[in-house]
């Protein structure tokens, strides 16, 4: 077993993740949260119609964006050959609520209404102009493929909190204006990890999760013996080459053993009260709809999942604006702020990080023509919008300030991997010691860059 890693070794269950993840230093400080539920709008969702109210562009409506405002910054092969650039104001009203005073636009109603539970940064900003590289960067820390997933880093460094799911679940919704970039599998993949600590994607069509059920006339005790035997095959293998995949292997069929039993009772709602549905809106008995998928992860996180990603489709509005951007909200509203209250009510939001956003902002200017009705916006990689929600964020806290156009960053910018950072922070991680060694180099989640953003933290 020479190339068989420590690592690999105690890595093969869940007591021994835990014991290497203490003898390796992580958690390397006390945890404020036990794990995110990250709500990934992807696409791009616009600032400037949910939570950076920029009044000041009602007088500048029309005009074209000044050029000591662009400062030249690069634009997207989509706009670059326009002869002008129009700005235009929300056609949507916004108002400030709670006690935080936030503003807040009338698409999101339900958010509004838990608005002092937020976190609310307005000066994210990112290095990728185009949709995939800035999905990428936001869930791996670099534009070009390959690296491990955020969920991925969080499993491999902190392990498990249970036997019976993986550390790591994802879940799709498509938005139902049926179009949206591709998201593709290496987005919550284990990139140079061992590939046990890749997400596990479940699905709204047939079983939850792939090759799930056995065959007709197959037992469980026939499963039971079957993997018996491959196993006794595996560890031989394993001990004449020492390949710690194998091990990996072996992992994954005990996981999919159990969660032949525990799967069918994560998603069998016929238990969950009327009052607990009511909060996600109508949609919640839908599969595959962002609502179901929102219950779906407070009961993948009450059951010990550590990361639960959420990707909902359909947010980039070049065109179409004024009619796409309310449906996107209408499916997400409501939802969003239901899980919260789900999870406070429960007792859970104080150790569970939700974090809600997109890969990157929309510009102040119109791409295309600009009518009376309907305009679309560009990306806008230079400052967006997140919120977060309990697990150690100061709530009722709006963070940073961008121009009043929404297209620069005046105060207190936060970079990806200072985002990135933060996160982990409130996992009670370090960012700088969660590393992996591949090609002769010590990679992490942020680079060689980053920073805890102190003031977010409760």
């Amino acid at each position: 077993m020479t190339n068989l890693t420590r690592r690999h070794f105690l890595a093969q269950t869940v007591t021994g993740a835990a014991a290497f993840a203490q003898l390796s230093g992580l958690p390397t400080h006390p945890a404020k949260a036990k794990r995110i539920i990250y709500l990934f709008q992807s696409g791009g969702p616009s600032q400037l119609e949910s939570f950076d109210y920029k009044p000041e562009l009602v007088k500048h409506a029309g005009k074209d964006l000044p050029e000591s405002v662009r400062k030249g910054q690069r634009l997207t092969a989509m706009s670059a050959t326009q002869l002008a650039f129009p700005m235009v104001a929300s056609k949507f009203g916004f108002q400030q609520h709670g006690k935080s005073g936030a503003w807040v636009s009338e698409l999101f109603p339900h958010t509004a209404k838990v608005i002092d539970d937020l976190c609310i940064v307005r000066s994210l900003h990112t290095e990728a102009i185009n949709h995939d590289p800035a999905v990428t960067f936001l869930q791996t820390g670099s534009q070009i493929a390959g690296r491990p997933s955020f969920g991925a880093w969080i499993s491999y460094g902190l392990g498990a909190e249970t036997k019976e799911l993986p550390a790591f679940c994802v879940l799709i919704s498509p938005g139902q204006g049926g179009s949206g970039q591709p998201l593709y599998d290496r987005l919550w993949g284990s990139g140079f990890l061992p590939t046990r600590y890749q997400g596990i994607k479940f699905r709204s069509v047939g079983d939850p999760v792939l090759y799930l059920s056995d065959p007709a006339g197959y037992t469980r005790d026939d499963r039971r013996t079957y993997l018996d035997g491959l196993n006794a095959l595996n560890k031989e293998q394993l001990e004449a080459t020492g390949d710690p995949e194998i091990s990996t292997r072996m992992a994954q069929y005990e996981m999919a053993f159990r969660m032949q039993a525990s799967v069918p009772e994560l998603t069998d709602l016929s238990k969950e009260p009327e009052s607990s549905l009511s909060l996600y809106g109508p949609d919640v008995k839908k599969p595959g709809t962002f609502a179901a998928n929102c219950l779906l992860a407070r009961r993948l996180a009450e059951r010990g999942v550590r990361f639960i990603q959420l990707y909902h489709r359909d947010w980039d509005h070049h065109g179409g604006l004024v009619a796409g951007m309310p449906k996107r909200a209408l499916e997400t509203d409501q939802p969003a702020a239901g899980l919260l209250q789900d999870l406070k009510q429960r007792g859970m939001l104080d150790d569970t990080l939700v974090v809600w956003g997109g890969e990157f902002g929309r510009t102040v200017y119109c791409q295309g023509r600009l009518t009376a009705t309907e305009y679309g916006r560009d990306h806008h990689p230079r400052c967006f919008t997140v919120w977060m929600a309990g697990g150690g964020v100061k709530p009722g806290m709006v963070y940073g300030e961008t121009d009043d156009f929404s297209y620069n960053i005046v105060k207190d910018p936060v970079h990806v991997h200072d985002f990135q950072a933060t996160l982990l922070h409130l996992l009670g991680v370090d960012h700088t010691k969660l590393t992996y060694k591949f090609q002769g180099r010590h990679f992490r989640l942020t680079d060689v860059h980053g920073h805890v953003v102190k003031e977010l933290l409760a």
